[in-house]
């Protein structure tokens, strides 16, 4: 989630720097603890949701397929991300192979910068702890882009290096050191490092750790925040005398990397950027370990709206337009909705349901809105002057589209218009709401092993409910079977099972109307479990998780919108036995 560039230095950065700011005037020198104003210079961008996984308190570990992964990379590299971080590499072959699979792609394949003639390349990352066998994987992974990078990190808290490591504070800076340099002696230009539990580390002996990784090579100083545990005004000085106490830090980008545990991780990471750093590690929709990270649209739009006001003309090179469309991607694929309140993405973030509020917006947008929703990609509907029908044609769907933010084409068009063109039918109007829910069912979707075809259900209070479903394979050979259950869902889901014979556990199933109304969109979300061998073991902790996969669907009719959402997390977690999954 996250946006990060190296930032330009009076004296450059060692080796290789994926910053687009190349060409912009230096950072100044600050007084010691005085946060550096820095008003010509952007803070770097970067993108960290790949090395996310979301877990619940139920410990099933969500999943993004490797051909999702390489969506979402596809997608940042649109928003002008500098530097994605793309996974684990020594976590599992899985990890390894999304990784490289980006590095080849998305790390080589150019995109427009905003306001510039020059193609940008974003540098594809790999995560490593300090060890050889890690930074290996990560340099086989990541060597393969035009700008690799590897980020190595080590635990320099008190806590942590008494309890997780077990090691002295000589031992923690000899690894870190050592490490650095043999990143380095594989080729490898671009090298990050982290102190992990910096806010929670000895400030004098971060001091010496970051200098001695400076010598050692590391171009790029990320100051993690990792249990969330400083306020604003502390990190952001932490971030202050680190510029002004570090040995050689003139010659590398200080990075900040906040976690949301005290809902001040957006605030901090604003704070750093003010303070000196110059680049940001943050997450679409601000997702990751327990209570999450920075989001990337808060800080990006946060910049926007008052960057030149009150942080000195600090400014990100994101292209804006395309937030929106990442954000539901990032949410349909990880099956985590967005609470409808949460800035700058939420459903109500551009809602006014006040009659003062809605006085003044018709009097004048900027009394109530400080940002335009058009900024971020979304345009509304009542502006547009397009209202969806059953005699709509193909590109009066595009444009509303369009509107809505999602810029589809070819196939997934025709996907999405067959689709509309049957609930229109039933319909006289197709509200926005329903057309995200539709384009949400077609265009997010897996890679398909089973279609769903007829549907035959009976039910009622006279016996059990009894469902006849047809489902069809990627061969295009049909399977028909038949099954009672308790209710019409249930007796469902029990025929698939018959067909597709893969044992699961329903862990979640939810449903709400997308709209109001008798002939309102259903729009259905559940979560499966696989057999117990589906399960997976955490580089950094050891903890096993038990692999969870999430699946949505939407129609008129509860059964069939129910089929859809189940038939889709099948075809996600069979997507394991035929290609890697990444967890």
């Amino acid at each position: 989630m996250a946006s990060q560039p190296p930032q330009t230095h009076s004296s450059p950065p060692i080796g290789q720097s994926p910053s687009r700011a190349s060409s912009l005037p230096p950072v100044g020198p600050s007084l010691p603890g005085t946060p550096s104003q820095a008003p010509s210079l952007p803070p770097a961008k970067k993108w960290d949701f790949l090395r996310n996984h979301y877990e619940k308190p139920t410990k099933q570990a969500l999943i993004f397929s490797t051909n999702e992964k390489l969506d979402i990379a596809r997608q940042l590299a649109k928003l002008g991300v500098d530097i994605i971080v793309a996974g684990f590499p020594a976590s599992s072959e899985a990890d390894f192979e999304a990784v490289k699979l980006i590095a080849r792609e998305v790390g080589n394949s150019p995109s427009d910068s905003e306001g510039s003639n020059e193609l940008h390349f974003p540098a594809i990352c790999g995560l490593a702890r300090c060890n050889k066998r890690d930074i290996d994987e990560a340099w086989e992974a990541v060597k393969h882009a035009k700008k690799p990078r590897i980020h190595t990190s080590i635990a320099t808290s008190e806590i942590h290096m008494e309890f997780k490591l077990k090691m002295t504070s000589k031992q923690v800076i000899e690894k870190a050191r050592s490490m650095v340099a043999y990143v380095r002696s594989l080729g490898c230009d671009d090298v990050e490092f982290s102190p992990e539990d910096a806010g929670r580390s000895d400030q004098e002996f971060l001091y010496q750790i970051l200098g001695e990784v400076i010598k050692a090579g590391a171009t790029t100083l990320n100051i993690p925040d990792t249990v969330g545990y400083t306020l604003p005004a502390e990190f952001g000085q932490l971030i202050a005398d680190i510029k002004a106490n570090t040995p050689g830090i003139d010659n590398v980008i200080i990075s900040t990397h906040c976690q949301n545990n005290l809902g001040l991780s957006t605030a901090n990471t604003l704070q750093g950027a003010h303070a000196g750093a110059r680049q940001v590690e943050v997450t679409i929709n601000g997702i990751g370990e327990r209570a999450g990270n920075a989001s990337l649209e808060e800080v990006v739009m946060a910049l926007k709206c008052r960057g030149e006001q009150v942080f000195g003309s600090l400014y990100t090179g994101i292209n804006t337009q395309h937030i929106i469309m990442e954000s539901k991607m990032v949410e349909e694929y990880s099956g985590l909705r967005v609470q409808p309140h949460k800035a700058i993405v939420g459903a109500n973030a551009f809602a006014h349901e006040s009659g003062i509020h809605q006085d003044g917006m018709l009097k004048h947008k900027n009394t109530y809105e400080i940002i335009s929703p058009d900024d971020i990609g979304l345009h509304r509907s009542n502006e547009s002057g397009i209202v969806l029908g059953k005699f709509s044609g193909r590109h009066a769907l595009k444009a509303k589209m369009l509107e809505l933010g999602y810029d589809i084409d070819s196939k997934e068009l025709d996907d999405l218009s067959w689709r509309f063109k049957a609930v229109a039918e039933n319909k006289k109007i197709i509200t926005n709401y329903e057309l995200i829910a539709l384009v949400s069912d077609e265009v997010f979707q897996p890679q398909v092993f089973w279609n769903l075809g007829d549907v035959k259900v009976t039910c009622g209070t006279l016996g059990f409910s009894t469902v006849a479903v047809k489902l069809i394979d990627v061969n295009g050979k049909e399977y028909v079977a038949c099954s009672v259950g308790t209710g019409p869902v249930d007796a469902a889901y029990k025929a698939v099972d018959l067909i597709v014979k893969v044992p699961v556990t329903l862990l979640e199933y939810s449903m709400n109307a997308v709209t109001e109304g008798i002939d309102a969109i259903a729009r259905t979300r559940v979560l499966i479990r696989g057999q117990a061998s589906l399960s997976s073991t955490r580089a950094l902790t050891g903890q096993t998780v038990y692999r969870g996969f999430s699946g949505t669907g939407a129609a008129m009719d509860i059964v069939i919108s129910s089929l859809r959402a189940y038939i889709g997390a099948l075809n996600k977690m069979l997507s394991l036995f035929q290609g890697p999954l990444i967890y």
